[in-house]
């Protein structure tokens, strides 16, 4: 792993979290996929050597419970639902290079082989725990099979998780009050013998790397907090039959979360066995762990003598950040293996302002979308480039046709429709002209927009440099009127061409992110060369003959708006009985199941105050719109960063609890909310001048719809 800007001269891979085999997918899962196809692609793009590669997660609890209450084995549960996902991937353009599960030979001996090194190494141990068991079923309650109280908050939790309250990974052992899920009668603790692994012992380790890996803020600094608070070792056994064996044992299987992100390495490797090693080396990209592999802890060090390794990067979401900012370095540096460079944590998708909920019915599954005949990258736009990597992002088919209307067709599809077809009527295709110099400045311009934005892991950004490219071909050949000019003349021609060349690179820069459309776009350009396979130094290839185009993008009427909602409505209405949605369980982001995207997000909300303020004092508070001019971090302080907030008749310094939740660099421009008249204060030193408002406890920042300008008063 290096971190010289890309491309480099080592192989990447890109990993997205394993889609758990217990359920359908969803939008919320697609966040997470088609943004990692993306960066893949993106990647691919820049020049870089990268491959795609995934899995399904076969393994775990979940999976073991619901296969009993239906009466089959956890596999027969389990293979269906990796059968269906990757029939389903492919649909929405998401391009592995390679999709195992879990549960295959090649993962299974891979994790055997990284267990029998962490042995080998020193870092496995062998103790007496308190293991939660039903006494009337007279057997062990791993994970999922008991809940109860969470020993640091108090709220109710899973066995291996805190689910709705702190979030914490919990230990065998730890859970207060347990209770058998099986039964639901109180559990009681036994004690039984399992395998830890040493985790504690490389916390010099963990925080060198967080200092080193690249990806979104909130991926990087909150493992910080777990390593000051001091690390615990880590249970790597359970007591249940579903799962690899522990090498050696008859009765303990591993813990999902060792074999799950082991199938990256397993899925790497039988991409590079289908290909050849000539092609894609799986080892130059992970490593070639040697006899006393890790040895170090140096800050340094990407896995002793394993080598370098390529160039990691892993897309996930933000409920498994401990395990793949934690655990997963721990192992690959114990068994010498190389550390990821990158790792970038999606946020939740809602669903017009709820969370999704599986039980209710409140989603947009994968399957509805297409059954709906939507293009497949309409969604990739949308859950693309909404928002930054990390934010939440609602959904709503409103704002679905927003984009699509707005910057896809009206941007994107109104520029090279209105600009191929005059080209197809007026000279048979691309006029015999050369390109001016002002407009392959603008197409150089956008391409180092998108190395930019693709070196910091920003696919919004990415995704804006096409379409900014696009906005500046609609204002070209506004002022430049070719209905104008003579039909035939050299002048109309050089107009066309320029328009031409503007569409290509388009088509080109859009690609990752909309790669069937692009696709569309060069073949109706009469382009002849692969825009999947192509760099970026192919935005000046120049275009063909062509005939005229069909459009590129249709509108999304307000009919069809309506008649989603009222589908949407309908779905919900029937699987809650008719009942208010908020009535019920929450269901919440489950890191067991280790799919890195959106589970459920249903929120407790807070109860309305009931003092009320007369309108005197409403109007005594001074609320404004500012746009952040720049944001860092303030040095040893954990959560706060440092914002200069332009509020029109002045710059405020601000300080913002928000440096673990924010990507600070992609917060530059953005428009904000800032409460103005609020009295001064001075946090770790840094004075704060006013205060910028955001939602809930992810501090969700609080924008404007429209195009209200900094200064404007909130009212």
């Amino acid at each position: 792993m290096s971190h010289e800007e890309f491309p480099t001269n080592r192989p990447a891979v890109v990993t997205c979290g394993l889609p758990y085999a217990n359920g359908d997918l969803h939008i919320g899962h697609l966040r997470g996929y088609t943004a990692a196809d993306a960066v893949n692609r993106s990647l691919k793009k820049l020049g870089q050597q990268s491959a795609y590669v995934c899995g399904s997660d076969m393994h775990g609890t979940p999976i073991a419970v619901n296969a009993a209450k239906q009466g089959i084995s956890p596999e027969e549960l389990a293979m269906p639902y990796h059968e269906e996902y990757k029939e389903t991937f492919p649909k929405f353009n998401v391009e592995f290079d390679n999709y195992g599960h879990t549960h295959d030979e090649t993962n299974t001996e891979l994790t055997r082989e990284f267990v029998e090194r962490l042995e080998a190494e020193g870092y496995v141990y062998e103790d007496e725990i308190l293991v939660a068991w039903d006494p009337e079923q007279d057997q062990p309650l791993p994970d999922r099979y008991v809940e109860g109280t969470c020993p640091y908050c108090g709220e109710q939790a899973r066995g291996d998780e805190c689910d709705e309250g702190c979030g914490r990974h919990l230990e065998p052992g730890e859970i207060e009050d347990p209770v058998s899920t099986l039964t639901g009668n109180p559990a009681e603790y036994r004690e039984r013998e399992h395998k830890y692994f040493a985790v504690s012992e490389l916390s010099d380790y963990l925080s060198g790397f967080l200092d080193r890996v690249e990806g979104t803020s909130n991926a990087k600094n909150q493992p910080r907090e777990w390593i000051e608070e001091g690390l615990q070792d880590w249970c790597i056994t359970r007591d249940m039959d579903w799962g690899i064996d522990y090498p050696g044992e008859e009765e303990l299987v591993l813990y999902v979360w060792v074999d799950a992100p082991i199938e990256y390495v397993s899925s790497t490797k039988q991409y590079s066995e289908r290909v050849g090693a000539d092609e894609y080396d799986w080892e130059e990209v992970w490593g070639r762990p040697a006899s006393g592999a890790s040895g170090t802890t140096s800050d340094e060090s990407n896995g002793g003598d394993g080598g370098d390794g390529g160039e990691i990067v892993h897309v996930i979401g933000r409920d498994i950040i401990q395990h793949h900012t934690i655990f997963w370095p721990a192992m690959l540096h114990a068994t010498g293996h190389a550390e990821p460079r990158a790792v970038c944590a999606t946020g939740f998708v809602t669903i017009d302002g709820k969370g999704l909920s599986t039980s209710r019915n409140r989603a947009v599954w994968a399957k509805e979308y297409l059954d709906e005949g939507f293009h497949p990258d309409l969604l990739r736009y949308y859950l693309t480039t909404m928002g930054g990597f990390q934010q939440d992002l609602d959904f709503t088919w409103e704002r679905f046709q927003e984009r699509v209307n707005g910057e896809l067709v009206g941007t994107v599809g109104n520029f090279v429709y209105r600009s191929m077809l005059f080209a197809a009527r007026n000279f048979d295709g691309t006029p015999d002209a050369a390109v001016s110099d002002d407009v392959a400045d603008r197409i150089d311009e956008a391409v180092e927009a998108f190395h930019e934005a693709v070196k910091n892991y920003d696919m919004r950004n990415a995704g804006d440099a096409a379409v900014k490219l696009a906005q500046f071909g609609n204002e070209y050949i506004q002022q430049h009127e070719p209905w104008k000019l003579d039909d035939g003349s050299e002048e109309q021609a050089a107009v066309i061409r320029d328009c031409l060349q503007v569409g290509t690179a388009v088509g080109l820069l859009l690609e990752p992110i909309c790669p069937g459309k692009a696709e569309t776009l060069w073949t109706q350009l009469g382009i002849d060369v692969d825009v999947h396979t192509a760099d970026t130094d192919a935005v000046h290839t120049e275009p063909g003959a062509f005939d005229e185009p069909d459009e590129l993008f249709e509108k999304v009427a307000d009919e069809r708006v309506e008649e989603l909602d009222e589908t949407l409505a309908t779905k919900i209405a029937a699987a809650t009985g008719g009942a208010d949605e908020d009535e019920g369980e929450d269901e919440e982001a489950d890191p067991e199941e280790s799919d890195m995207s959106e589970s459920d997000t249903d929120m407790d909300i807070e109860p309305l105050a009931e003092d009320r303020i007369d309108f005197d004092t409403f109007e005594s508070v001074d609320i404004r719109v500012g746009r952040i001019e720049s944001a860092e971090g303030i040095e040893g302080a954990d959560k706060l960063a440092k914002l200069e907030v332009d509020i029109g008749a002045e710059t405020r310094q601000i300080v913002a609890g928000i440096k673990q939740l924010h990507d600070l660099d992609s917060l530059v421009g953005e428009k904000v909310v800032v409460l103005a008249n609020l009295e001064k204060a001075e946090l770790f030193g840094v004075e704060s001048n006013g205060m910028v408002l955001a939602a809930g406890d992810d501090a969700d920042l609080l924008t404007t719809h429209g195009d209200a300008l900094p200064g404007t008063k909130v009212r």
